[in-house]
């Protein structure tokens, strides 16, 4: 598997220092995902298809995003190129690993926490990690 990193695009200078962190996981990942990062990981996640969005269009997840303040995880590259497009947005961590099985999927992500949430609390807004 290719080395992860981690680029940060767009920064706030209004950054806010969280010990818990609320993850919105998209329809691309696995609901194992919101799991482990709630389980495992101590912060709030559910999954689109908790909430009934798993078949929605990208715009009501944005909107539950800002709503409920969840940072969304996810595979789409729409929801980085949306973030040029509103002033009012949610944080979106970009994952630009292909297809993968769960396990390897959380293995790859697992250590790289850390530096994501550095970069939530540093108050960037998109996060791609490659």
């Amino acid at each position: 598997m290719p080395r992860a990193k981690l680029i940060t695009r767009f920064w706030w200078p209004r950054a806010v220092k969280r010990d818990q962190v609320k993850f919105l996981v998209d329809a691309q990942l696995p609901i194992a995902l919101a799991r482990w990062l709630t389980v495992e990981a101590g912060h709030e996640a559910i999954h689109v298809d908790q909430i009934g969005l798993r078949t929605a269009e990208d715009t009501p997840i944005w909107r539950y995003a800002i709503e409920h303040t969840y940072v969304i995880v996810t595979k789409d590259e729409d929801f980085a190129s949306r973030i040029h497009q509103s002033s009012a947005c949610p944080a979106v961590v970009w994952l630009r690993i292909g297809n993968c099985s769960r396990s390897a999927l959380l293995d790859w992500f697992a250590p790289l926490l850390p530096k994501i949430l550095r970069e939530l609390d540093r108050g960037e807004r998109l996060i791609e990690v490659r």
